[in-house]
Protein backbone atom coordinates (compact mmCIF):
# COMPACT_ATOMS: atom_id res chain seq x y z
CA UNK A 1 0.00 0.00 0.00
CA UNK A 2 1.48 3.35 -1.05
CA UNK A 3 1.77 6.30 1.29
CA UNK A 4 -0.22 9.45 0.68
CA UNK A 5 1.90 12.48 -0.31
CA UNK A 6 1.07 14.30 2.91
CA UNK A 7 2.45 11.45 5.04
CA UNK A 8 5.92 11.57 3.46
CA UNK A 9 8.39 13.94 5.11
CA UNK A 10 11.18 15.00 2.78
CA UNK A 11 14.77 14.38 3.95
CA UNK A 12 15.52 18.10 3.52
CA UNK A 13 12.84 18.94 6.09
CA UNK A 14 14.20 16.41 8.58
CA UNK A 15 17.65 17.96 8.07
CA UNK A 16 16.38 21.52 8.45
CA UNK A 17 14.35 20.63 11.55
CA UNK A 18 17.53 19.23 13.09
CA UNK A 19 20.09 21.84 12.05
CA UNK A 20 18.17 25.12 12.30
CA UNK A 21 17.27 24.69 16.01
CA UNK A 22 20.90 23.75 16.73
CA UNK A 23 22.09 27.01 15.13
CA UNK A 24 19.54 29.06 17.08
CA UNK A 25 20.36 27.28 20.36
CA UNK A 26 24.09 27.84 19.78
CA UNK A 27 23.42 31.54 19.16
CA UNK A 28 21.31 31.70 22.33
CA UNK A 29 24.07 30.11 24.42
CA UNK A 30 26.69 32.40 22.92
CA UNK A 31 24.62 35.52 23.61
CA UNK A 32 23.66 34.23 27.09
CA UNK A 33 19.99 34.33 26.10
CA UNK A 34 19.67 30.62 26.95
CA UNK A 35 21.07 28.49 29.75
CA UNK A 36 22.28 24.97 28.97
CA UNK A 37 18.94 23.48 30.03
CA UNK A 38 17.10 26.15 28.03
CA UNK A 39 19.12 25.32 24.94
CA UNK A 40 18.33 21.59 25.21
CA UNK A 41 14.63 22.29 25.68
CA UNK A 42 14.79 24.81 22.83
CA UNK A 43 16.08 22.10 20.52
CA UNK A 44 12.90 20.07 21.12
CA UNK A 45 10.61 23.07 20.68
CA UNK A 46 12.47 24.21 17.57
CA UNK A 47 12.50 20.71 16.06
CA UNK A 48 8.72 20.29 16.31
CA UNK A 49 7.96 23.77 14.99
CA UNK A 50 10.41 23.53 12.09
CA UNK A 51 9.27 20.03 11.17
CA UNK A 52 5.67 21.21 11.04
CA UNK A 53 6.27 24.32 8.94
CA UNK A 54 9.05 26.76 8.18
CA UNK A 55 6.44 29.44 8.90
CA UNK A 56 6.33 28.21 12.51
CA UNK A 57 10.13 28.29 12.70
CA UNK A 58 10.16 31.92 11.55
CA UNK A 59 7.48 32.75 14.15
CA UNK A 60 9.69 31.18 16.82
CA UNK A 61 12.85 32.85 15.56
CA UNK A 62 11.28 36.32 15.57
CA UNK A 63 9.96 35.79 19.08
CA UNK A 64 13.25 34.47 20.44
CA UNK A 65 15.53 37.08 18.88
CA UNK A 66 13.32 40.13 19.44
CA UNK A 67 12.30 39.17 22.99
CA UNK A 68 15.93 38.49 23.90
CA UNK A 69 16.87 41.97 22.66
CA UNK A 70 13.91 43.45 24.55
CA UNK A 71 14.96 41.75 27.80
CA UNK A 72 18.47 43.21 27.54
CA UNK A 73 17.18 46.72 26.77
CA UNK A 74 18.04 49.11 29.62
CA UNK A 75 18.81 46.16 31.89
CA UNK A 76 20.40 48.37 34.56
CA UNK A 77 17.16 50.30 35.04
CA UNK A 78 15.16 47.06 35.31
CA UNK A 79 17.47 45.78 38.06
CA UNK A 80 16.42 48.75 40.19
CA UNK A 81 12.73 47.90 39.72
CA UNK A 82 12.67 44.09 39.97
CA UNK A 83 14.41 42.00 42.60
CA UNK A 84 14.59 38.90 40.35
CA UNK A 85 15.69 40.58 37.13
CA UNK A 86 18.43 38.55 35.41
CA UNK A 87 21.26 40.30 33.61
CA UNK A 88 21.03 39.30 29.93
CA UNK A 89 17.66 37.58 30.37
CA UNK A 90 19.09 34.05 30.27
CA UNK A 91 16.16 31.61 29.89
CA UNK A 92 16.19 28.15 31.47
CA UNK A 93 14.18 25.10 30.42
CA UNK A 94 11.13 26.11 32.47
CA UNK A 95 10.92 29.48 30.74
CA UNK A 96 11.44 27.92 27.31
CA UNK A 97 8.67 25.39 27.91
CA UNK A 98 6.25 27.97 29.31
CA UNK A 99 6.83 30.24 26.30
CA UNK A 100 7.22 27.67 23.54
CA UNK A 101 5.53 24.55 24.89
CA UNK A 102 2.01 25.40 23.72
CA UNK A 103 3.20 26.29 20.21
CA UNK A 104 5.25 23.09 19.90
CA UNK A 105 2.33 20.94 21.08
CA UNK A 106 0.02 22.54 18.52
CA UNK A 107 2.71 22.06 15.87
CA UNK A 108 2.68 18.34 16.71
CA UNK A 109 -1.10 18.28 16.20
CA UNK A 110 -0.54 20.06 12.88
CA UNK A 111 1.99 17.43 11.77
CA UNK A 112 -0.38 14.58 12.67
CA UNK A 113 -3.46 16.17 11.10
CA UNK A 114 -2.06 18.14 8.15
CA UNK A 115 1.38 16.72 7.46
CA UNK A 116 4.49 18.88 7.15
CA UNK A 117 4.52 21.94 4.97
CA UNK A 118 3.50 25.54 4.43
CA UNK A 119 -0.17 26.24 3.79
CA UNK A 120 -2.02 29.55 3.40
CA UNK A 121 -4.69 30.31 5.97
CA UNK A 122 -8.19 29.47 4.74
CA UNK A 123 -10.63 29.21 7.62
CA UNK A 124 -13.51 28.27 5.29
CA UNK A 125 -12.23 25.42 3.11
CA UNK A 126 -9.24 24.28 5.18
CA UNK A 127 -10.47 24.97 8.69
CA UNK A 128 -8.55 22.46 10.83
CA UNK A 129 -5.11 23.12 9.36
CA UNK A 130 -5.70 26.86 9.29
CA UNK A 131 -6.99 26.80 12.89
CA UNK A 132 -3.83 25.02 14.03
CA UNK A 133 -1.60 27.37 12.04
CA UNK A 134 -3.24 30.48 13.51
CA UNK A 135 -3.10 28.89 16.98
CA UNK A 136 0.69 28.50 16.68
CA UNK A 137 0.90 32.13 15.56
CA UNK A 138 -1.27 33.13 18.53
CA UNK A 139 0.84 31.29 21.09
CA UNK A 140 4.07 32.92 19.89
CA UNK A 141 2.57 36.36 19.19
CA UNK A 142 1.21 36.31 22.75
CA UNK A 143 4.64 35.57 24.21
CA UNK A 144 6.33 38.20 22.07
CA UNK A 145 3.71 40.86 22.72
CA UNK A 146 3.75 40.24 26.46
CA UNK A 147 7.55 40.25 26.61
CA UNK A 148 7.72 43.51 24.68
CA UNK A 149 5.07 45.04 26.96
CA UNK A 150 6.94 43.97 30.10
CA UNK A 151 10.46 44.82 28.94
CA UNK A 152 9.87 47.98 26.89
CA UNK A 153 6.81 49.24 28.75
CA UNK A 154 8.56 49.20 32.12
CA UNK A 155 11.30 51.57 30.96
CA UNK A 156 9.66 53.65 28.20
CA UNK A 157 6.42 54.63 29.94
CA UNK A 158 6.34 58.21 31.27
CA UNK A 159 4.42 57.49 34.46
CA UNK A 160 3.43 54.59 36.67
CA UNK A 161 1.19 51.94 35.08
CA UNK A 162 -2.44 51.31 36.02
CA UNK A 163 -3.59 48.01 37.50
CA UNK A 164 -5.81 46.41 34.85
CA UNK A 165 -8.50 45.35 37.35
CA UNK A 166 -9.21 48.72 38.97
CA UNK A 167 -7.18 51.26 36.94
CA UNK A 168 -5.39 52.45 40.09
CA UNK A 169 -1.80 53.62 39.77
CA UNK A 170 0.81 51.02 40.83
CA UNK A 171 4.63 50.99 40.85
CA UNK A 172 6.45 49.99 37.68
CA UNK A 173 7.06 46.26 37.45
CA UNK A 174 3.81 45.35 39.22
CA UNK A 175 2.17 42.26 37.75
CA UNK A 176 -1.01 43.29 35.98
CA UNK A 177 0.07 46.88 35.48
CA UNK A 178 -0.71 48.29 32.02
CA UNK A 179 0.23 51.48 30.22
CA UNK A 180 -0.50 52.98 26.83
CA UNK A 181 3.11 52.41 25.75
CA UNK A 182 2.97 48.81 26.99
CA UNK A 183 -0.22 48.06 25.07
CA UNK A 184 1.20 49.68 21.94
CA UNK A 185 4.43 47.69 22.01
CA UNK A 186 2.53 44.45 22.70
CA UNK A 187 0.52 45.16 19.53
CA UNK A 188 3.77 45.81 17.62
CA UNK A 189 5.43 42.69 19.05
CA UNK A 190 2.58 40.53 17.79
CA UNK A 191 2.50 42.41 14.48
CA UNK A 192 6.18 41.56 13.90
CA UNK A 193 5.46 37.85 14.36
CA UNK A 194 2.46 38.12 12.02
CA UNK A 195 4.58 39.91 9.43
CA UNK A 196 7.13 37.10 9.54
CA UNK A 197 4.30 34.59 9.09
CA UNK A 198 3.00 36.45 6.02
CA UNK A 199 6.38 36.99 4.33
CA UNK A 200 7.36 33.35 4.82
CA UNK A 201 4.12 32.24 3.16
CA UNK A 202 4.85 34.56 0.23
CA UNK A 203 8.32 33.11 -0.20
CA UNK A 204 7.53 29.41 0.21
CA UNK A 205 3.99 28.82 -1.07
CA UNK A 206 3.58 28.58 -4.85
CA UNK A 207 1.88 31.46 -6.67
CA UNK A 208 -1.11 29.39 -7.93
CA UNK A 209 -1.87 28.22 -4.38
CA UNK A 210 -1.62 31.76 -3.01
CA UNK A 211 -3.90 33.11 -5.75
CA UNK A 212 -6.53 30.43 -5.03
CA UNK A 213 -6.44 31.16 -1.28
CA UNK A 214 -8.03 34.15 0.47
CA UNK A 215 -5.80 37.26 0.81
CA UNK A 216 -3.08 36.46 3.33
CA UNK A 217 -1.96 39.98 4.31
CA UNK A 218 -4.56 40.22 7.14
CA UNK A 219 -2.54 37.55 8.99
CA UNK A 220 -0.23 40.43 9.96
CA UNK A 221 -3.14 42.06 11.80
CA UNK A 222 -4.09 38.70 13.31
CA UNK A 223 -0.57 38.47 14.76
CA UNK A 224 -0.89 42.01 16.13
CA UNK A 225 -4.22 41.09 17.72
CA UNK A 226 -2.54 38.03 19.26
CA UNK A 227 0.19 40.18 20.82
CA UNK A 228 -2.32 42.61 22.31
CA UNK A 229 -4.76 39.92 23.43
CA UNK A 230 -2.02 37.85 25.02
CA UNK A 231 -0.67 40.85 26.89
CA UNK A 232 -4.14 41.69 28.24
CA UNK A 233 -4.76 38.09 29.35
CA UNK A 234 -1.34 37.99 31.00
CA UNK A 235 -2.03 41.27 32.80
CA UNK A 236 -5.43 40.10 34.03
CA UNK A 237 -3.97 36.86 35.38
CA UNK A 238 -1.02 38.76 36.86
CA UNK A 239 -3.25 41.24 38.67
CA UNK A 240 -5.47 38.58 40.24
CA UNK A 241 -3.55 35.32 40.59
CA UNK A 242 0.06 36.49 40.87
CA UNK A 243 1.37 38.20 44.00
CA UNK A 244 2.97 41.61 43.75
CA UNK A 245 4.60 43.37 46.69
CA UNK A 246 7.15 46.11 47.21
CA UNK A 247 10.14 46.00 49.53
CA UNK A 248 11.46 48.83 51.65
CA UNK A 249 14.12 49.35 48.97
CA UNK A 250 11.39 49.92 46.36
CA UNK A 251 11.82 46.66 44.45
CA UNK A 252 8.88 44.59 43.23
CA UNK A 253 8.75 40.99 44.50
CA UNK A 254 6.42 38.08 43.72
CA UNK A 255 6.33 36.45 47.15
CA UNK A 256 5.02 37.65 50.54
CA UNK A 257 7.71 38.25 53.10
CA UNK A 258 8.98 40.36 55.94
CA UNK A 259 9.01 44.09 55.18
CA UNK A 260 7.06 43.47 51.95
CA UNK A 261 3.98 45.60 51.35
CA UNK A 262 1.23 43.89 49.35
CA UNK A 263 0.21 45.68 46.15
CA UNK A 264 -2.08 43.28 44.30
CA UNK A 265 -2.91 39.67 43.48
CA UNK A 266 -2.80 36.37 45.34
CA UNK A 267 0.11 33.97 45.57
CA UNK A 268 -1.50 31.30 43.35
CA UNK A 269 0.50 31.36 40.12
CA UNK A 270 4.07 32.35 39.38
CA UNK A 271 5.22 34.19 36.27
CA UNK A 272 5.97 30.96 34.38
CA UNK A 273 2.46 29.59 34.94
CA UNK A 274 0.92 32.91 33.89
CA UNK A 275 2.94 32.87 30.65
CA UNK A 276 1.89 29.29 29.92
CA UNK A 277 -1.82 29.92 30.52
CA UNK A 278 -1.77 33.17 28.55
CA UNK A 279 -0.13 31.44 25.60
CA UNK A 280 -2.68 28.62 25.70
CA UNK A 281 -5.71 30.93 25.94
CA UNK A 282 -4.46 33.17 23.14
CA UNK A 283 -3.86 30.12 20.93
CA UNK A 284 -7.45 29.03 21.55
CA UNK A 285 -9.08 32.43 21.03
CA UNK A 286 -7.03 33.84 18.14
CA UNK A 287 -8.52 31.61 15.38
CA UNK A 288 -11.91 33.10 16.32
CA UNK A 289 -10.41 36.57 15.95
CA UNK A 290 -8.94 35.55 12.59
CA UNK A 291 -12.42 34.62 11.35
CA UNK A 292 -13.43 38.25 11.88
CA UNK A 293 -10.32 39.72 10.25
CA UNK A 294 -9.61 37.39 7.30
Amino acid sequence: MSESPGSVIEPSRWLSATLLPVIVAWWGLRKKSLSSSGAVCGLIVGFLLTLGSYVFFVNLLIFFVSSSKATKYKSAMKRKLESDHKEGGERNWVQVMCNGGVASLIAWFYIVDCGCGENPVDLIYSYRCSWLSVAVLGALACCNGDTWASEFGAVLSFGDPLLITNLQSVPRGTNGGVSLIGLLVSFLGGLLVGLGHYLTLLMLVSTPVMIAAPPQWPIVLVGAAGGLLGSLIDSLLGATMQYSGITSEGKIVERPGENVKHISGSHILDNHAVNLISSLLTAIFLPRVALLIM
